[in-house]
């Protein structure tokens, strides 16, 4: 049986806009997400998240079920918005005092507050005025994180500066199938480099605030990519090219090794790449306390033989324009074999193995948390009243083992959180989509514990990986 040791860190994430609501309320302003989500045709069935799972009114209930979970940890983001509206000048005390609120609670609890200073949410007011490819936003959100590191100080665990900035810049400025909702590919790069930016300037802050001790992360989708076929030179190709814009832009210039050169060969038609000042690759490279690593499901690609038109998916689904600048005419994408979950992501707990082995491998001495992995699906509720989600069970159960058996392998693996907590607003996909280990009845904010947060909440209490099997189904709460 996979066991874990006693300082295994075990928590779940959430992120602000897709579980606080309460979007006009208590001075917060509207972030891109707002805009996106009110946009005609941006989100299924137009949903927004103005409600959302109504946390910012519901956390201590919510504090109430991560108790009873036995989470250690909670992950969860901070609304710029809502504590600093329109972005920038003084914070907005009332924001402040429900974050704070939120961090108190949680430390009496004995739950470690992991924060995410961005997922996803940037002020419209910022965006108004070029967003991420403008510079001047990763200054703006470095004074953000200054002033969030002097309001929260130090009884926050691990200060993660941005969420999956691959999503921010290529989903949101390339492909346009996330908030601005732009299909810019060279405005995308410029974001690439302004978000890595971001990050090093905010580590530099928030450390001249609260000493050189901090504890500070970043959190990255990385892509596992692999050949359609293996012993094609081509396809071997497409790897790369993929593998650059998706993990090498990203782990290069965070760990010291600036941007790779293949990834500006490659892009030259699209952008020069200007936006990279002098002295930037220093401020970027920042010391990471922990690489956080976020990991659904793999892409598999190959060269584009130049028959039809290619399939530029983003790597979980299909978009209008494609995410991965520079590719066009070079990658296609190729649906992989089943399972899979709700969203149409295939199902394969052996590539979470392989991305911790890689980064074992190539990027020795940085520890890693498991900061996302979990699963959509149709949940049903039964008449028992019970959410018997065996299919999300089976899908934790084998990749926490897979992260077990990593870490026998010798990668340096500290911690992992379940996505989601609560069911909540999925982005494009509005409330069809669920990944939550806690039901939410969205008409009535009821919360029910799912069968796979039961037993997670077993997982937690023994540190040894449980067979999946009949759980024991646990009330709602109101």
């Amino acid at each position: 049986m996979t066991s874990f040791p006693s300082d295994f860190l075990w928590g779940s994430a959430t992120a602000a806009y897709q579980i606080e609501g309460a979007a006009t309320e208590g001075g917060r302003t509207p972030s891109i997400w707002d805009t996106y989500s009110h946009t005609p045709g941006r989100t299924l069935n137009g949903d927004t998240g103005d409600v959302a799972a109504d946390h910012y009114h519901r956390w201590p209930t919510d504090l109430e079920i991560m108790k009873e979970l036995g989470l250690q940890a909670y992950r969860f983001s901070i609304s710029w918005s809502r504590v600093q509206p329109g972005g920038r000048g003084p914070l907005n005390p009332e924001g402040v005092a429900f974050y704070r609120g939120l961090v108190e609670a949680l430390v009496a609890a004995g739950i470690r507050p992991v924060v995410t200073l961005y997922h996803w949410d940037l002020p419209q007011e910022l965006e108004d005025e070029g967003g991420w490819a403008n510079r001047e936003t990763a200054y703006a959100f470095a004074e953000y994180a200054r002033l969030m590191a002097r309001e929260l100080g130090d009884a926050i665990t691990v200060w993660t500066t941005l969420n999956e900035p691959w999503c921010s810049a290529y989903l949101g400025y390339a492909s346009g199938v996330h908030a601005p909702g732009r299909t810019e590919p060279a405005a995308a790069l410029a974001a690439v480099h302004h978000l890595n930016l971001a990050h090093g300037l905010a580590a530099i802050a928030i450390r001249e605030e609260l000493g050189e001790g901090t504890q500070l992360s970043i959190t990255l989708n990385l892509h596992v990519i692999r050949p359609d076929d293996p012993s094609s030179a081509a396809d071997q190709d497409a790897v790369r090219r993929i593998d650059g814009l998706a993990n090498r832009v990203f782990l290069g210039p965070l760990l010291g090794h600036g941007y790779p050169q293949d990834v500006i060969d490659d892009a030259a038609h699209v952008s020069d790449f200007a936006f990279v000042q002098d002295g930037d690759t220093e401020l970027i490279a920042q010391r990471l306390d922990v690489l956080g690593v976020n990991y659904y499901s793999t892409t598999r690609v190959r060269a584009f033989d130049g028959e039809g038109e290619p399939d530029q998916a983003d790597g979980h689904g299909n978009s209008a324009a494609t995410p991965w600048v520079g590719t066009e005419g070079q990658v296609e994408f190729v649906q992989q074999p089943g399972p899979y979950t709700a969203m149409g992501w295939n199902i394969d707990p052996s590539g979470m193995h392989d991305l911790l082995m890689r980064l074992h491998r190539e990027h020795p001495g940085v520890p890693m948390m498991i900061t996302e992995n979990g699963a959509a699906f149709h949940d049903v509720v039964s008449e028992d009243g019970a959410v018997h989600d065996r299919d999300r069970t089976q899908y934790l159960h084998d990749h926490i083992d897979a992260v077990g058996r990593a870490r026998e392998d010798g990668a340096d693996v500290r911690g992992y959180f379940v996505w989601s907590l609560l069911d909540n607003f999925e982005w494009g996909y509005g409330y069809d989509r669920r990944f939550g280990v806690v039901r939410v009845d969205y008409d009535t904010q009821e919360r029910t514990i799912k069968d796979s947060g039961r037993w997670y909440a077993r997982l937690i209490a023994s540190g040894q990986l449980p067979d999946v099997g009949a759980v024991t189904p646990v009330p709602a709460v109101p």
